[in-house]
């Protein structure tokens, strides 16, 4: 027996030591569990000492000392009972195990559970009638209860922790096997102590030490024993359903025997009702708590979805949302549509970074200017809208504001961009239509940028019959073409001041057989934007190869010019169709001209150079169209690979001809004059365009312009009727009567075209083929 309790107080010693001296070593958050450890363990090993010497004392008076035995017996159990206590407070501390405050409640609660139910199960057994053990079942006493609910406390909160904890939990399983085994063996030794013997006292000693060793090397072996899964949902209610069964079924089984209950079971019973409620409370509290969480977090993402990112304004769903709310409530509402003009080229030149922060920008110059109850949003790109619940006039007071307020310079640390703003202004048109108001603000917006952007749109019910009109002539052009609507006309050059024509510039016409003429300017440009344009450049050159062939195979001396459009021009495929068609159509090269417009040269101009100068090397002539309508310098005119320039209607007739100062002479477009005058340096030819009287004409003779183009001379005209004037400007008799020599007459080099014969009187020279319809082919065909 010596050596039993000396080998058991050893291990006791050896493992509290172990235990101190982890706990000395931890630090951080890790400290105050182990110190419980400790101090568990410590208690645990005092309680060890005191039934041994109490073991060792009363060993040879036996049935003699049952007093003093009793005392020691309590002794030991409230030490272990301590120790119990500490140590499933240094178990629930340890990390990975309970991570809130909460989580231990919970843990704790299950614990004292399963607690209950594992001293009630064994109180049945143990107690009258059942006496699992019979004669040698102890009798009640006082140490023998504060132990067991000590061992029914460690067991069942070691129970808990193991099955709630993840995957791997040996280590976990083991460590709590251990402070179960120091509760067990504590109950042994005051059991032993109290009634069964120095045998069960001895045996509980070395339960109790062996468990201090386990704990102690479990601790030290690993410092995160395992993790330790809370699941409010899915694993909750099987702990407290398994114990509930557990003591009806005890319960059950007692009543079956005769069985009575005593006070200990019924605290035993309230105990783990009260246990059950309280854990239901944190339950039902945990649940609210996340369902309260969820609800913040559901409204917080359902903001996010109607709220842009970039702008932390509305999105087109936070638009929508509020266009529905003011029509449900009747409110009166006025929708600002925005577009920012010119957008695109911050992103393409600056980088999207500049684009995001001037869009950023924006939509903090809106949150400043609106009033309280406005609502600003970003419908996408470079598109915003403003929702006001207001009248018509004070909304436009807004949109003026914000049409200055949006025009002023966005500072960026690469230098200020400026932009300007297009806004369309739609009103609720009768009853609350949330489709149609958007509807009648894009429309109005759309009509303030093709009106020259950088203004304000008021909605107008003319803009649905517009709006209808360009969706009837997008979708009937598209097959123009296989319906031969299309029509060639044919504008006559005519060489000055003879006015024989020379050459015709080709100009495109359509004719729908239920919407009749359609005019140039109308579906030029609406080829451009639906990319039609190609397929109509396309038609539109093979056709005048076609005729200019036929004329050329007929013996007229005459070149044809064809429009060409940007995206004509800038796709690698042109130059190849421009030689096809030539080829296929047997045309020399040099009698096609290629018009291009100075928009053109506004755009690229050093892709637009290679794309000419290829142009060139196919033979074909290149004049660069209404000269003087206001994008191009002289310093790129220089570069251009051109052969003629065309001079813009304004230049001819924007001013009154002069007459030399100091001497005689016809008086003469003095812009015209400028023109022909850097033209001939240039080596190029000029075409004045747009003559439509006998003084413009004789103005441009005396400026010393060879060639001529315009109403006076010829308007678009069928080529069957190009065809008689030109075979009349040859047959005999035929030219007109010769006008006095201009005044001055460039013979500048690199001139490509027929030069005029002849000269002519004073008075107006009659025009050619008065009798047909007149064009002004810069504004007529304008494939660019």
């Amino acid at each position: 027996m010596v050596a039993v309790a000396a080998l058991s107080g050893l291990v006791a010693a050896a493992a509290t030591v172990l235990l101190t001296i982890v706990a000395r070593r931890r630090s951080g958050p890790r400290r105050p569990a182990h110190l419980l450890l400790a101090a568990a363990a410590g208690t645990s090993l005092a309680s060890l000492l005191v039934g041994l010497v109490a073991v060792l004392s009363t060993n040879e008076h036996w049935a003699h000392e049952q007093s003093q035995r009793t005392g020691w017996a309590t002794v030991a159990a409230i030490g272990t009972a301590v120790s119990g206590l500490a140590f499933a407070a240094g178990l629930l501390r340890l990390p990975g195990v309970a991570a809130t405050a909460a989580g231990t409640a919970r843990l704790a609660l299950d614990g004292l559970t399963m607690a209950a139910a594992l001293w009630f199960v064994g109180w049945v057994l143990f107690s009258e009638p059942t006496r699992l053990l019979g004669a040698a079942t102890p009798m009640a006493c006082p140490a023998i209860l504060v132990a067991t609910v000590s061992a029914a406390l460690g067991a069942g909160l070691a129970v808990i922790v193991v099955f709630r904890a993840a995957a791997p939990r040996q280590r976990l399983a083991v460590l709590t096997a251990g402070i179960s085994a120091v509760s067990c063996g504590g109950l042994g030794l005051s059991a032993g102590l109290c009634q069964a013997g120095p045998t069960m006292a001895l045996a509980g000693a070395a339960v109790l030490a062996a468990g201090l060793l386990t704990t102690g090397l479990a601790v030290h072996q690993a410092d995160r024993p395992g993790h330790v899964e809370l699941d409010l949902i899915g694993r909750d209610g099987e702990y407290a359903i398994a114990p509930m069964l557990a003591m009806a079924a005890s319960a059950m089984y007692h009543l079956l025997q005769d069985g009575r209950f005593t006070a200990p079971a019924i605290v035993a019973g309230s105990v783990e009702g009260f246990a059950l409620v309280a854990r239901q409370y944190l339950t039902l509290k945990d649940v609210r708590d996340y369902a309260g969480r969820l609800a913040e977090r559901e409204a917080h993402f359902r903001e996010l979805a109607h709220t842009d990112p970039l702008t932390s304004l509305a999105n087109r769903r936070g638009l929508l949302r509020a266009l529905h709310d003011g029509a449900a409530a009747g409110t009166p509402c006025v929708l600002l549509g925005l577009d920012l003009d010119g957008f695109k080229n911050v992103n393409d030149m600056r980088g999207h970074d500049v684009g995001d922060a001037v869009l950023a920008e924006v939509g903090r110059r809106l949150r400043g200017n609106l009033r309280p109850g406005d609502v600003a949003a970003r419908l996408g790109g470079d598109e915003f809208a403003v929702l006001m619940p207001a009248p018509p006039t004070e909304a436009d007071r807004v949109a003026e504001r914000l049409l200055g307020v949006l025009n002023r310079p966005y500072d960026q640390p690469e230098g200020p961009v400026f932009l300007s703003v297009s806004i369309g202004v739609a009103g609720w048109a009768g009853e609350p239509d949330v489709e149609l108001l958007l509807r009648h603000a894009d429309l109005a917006l759309r009509y303030a940028k093709q009106r020259g952007k950088n203004r304000i749109e008021r909605y107008d019910a003319a803009y649905d019959q517009l709006l209808r009109r360009r969706t009837t002539l997008e979708h009937e052009l598209r097959g123009a073409i296989e319906r031969d609507e299309l029509r060639l006309a044919f504008q006559p050059v005519a060489s000055l001041p003879s006015v024989r024509p020379v050459g015709a510039e080709a100009l495109l016409r359509w004719h729908h057989p239920e919407l009749g003429n359609i005019r140039p300017d109308e579906f030029i440009p609406l080829a451009e934007e639906c990319g039609m344009i190609a397929t109509l450049g396309a038609w539109v050159l093979h056709q005048a190869c076609y005729q200019l062939s036929r004329w050329l195979s007929d013996g007229h001396d005459v070149w044809v010019s064809v429009n060409v459009s940007p995206r004509e021009l800038h796709a690698p495929e042109y130059v190849v169709q421009v030689a096809e068609a030539l080829r296929a159509h047997h045309v020399p090269p040099q009698r096609l001209v290629l018009e291009v417009t100075e928009h053109a040269v506004a755009t690229d101009l050093d892709e637009l150079i290679r794309r000419l100068t290829a142009l060139r090397l196919t033979g074909v002539r290149i004049a660069l169209d209404d000269f003087g309508a206001g994008y191009s310098s002289l310093g790129q005119l220089r570069r251009l690979p051109i052969d003629i320039l065309k001079i813009d209607h304004s230049l001819v007739a924007e001013h009154e001809p002069v007459r030399p100062v100091g001497q005689d002479g016809p008086a003469f477009a003095p812009m015209v004059d400028i023109v022909m005058r850097l033209g001939h340096q240039l080596g190029l030819e000029v075409i004045a365009e747009g003559v439509t009287t006998p003084t413009e004409l004789a103005a441009v003779v005396a400026a010393g312009c060879r060639f001529g183009q315009g109403a006076l001379f010829g308007w678009g005209v069928p080529a069957e009727h190009l065809e008689a004037m030109l075979e009349a400007a040859t047959s005999p008799g035929a030219r007109p009567a010769p006008l006095p020599a201009p005044r001055r007459v460039s013979g500048g080099s690199g001139q490509v075209m027929p030069s005029g014969d002849g000269a002519a009187s004073a008075d107006s020279p009659p025009s050619v083929n008065q009798h047909v319809g007149s064009v002004d082919s810069s504004r007529e065909m304008r494939q660019a």
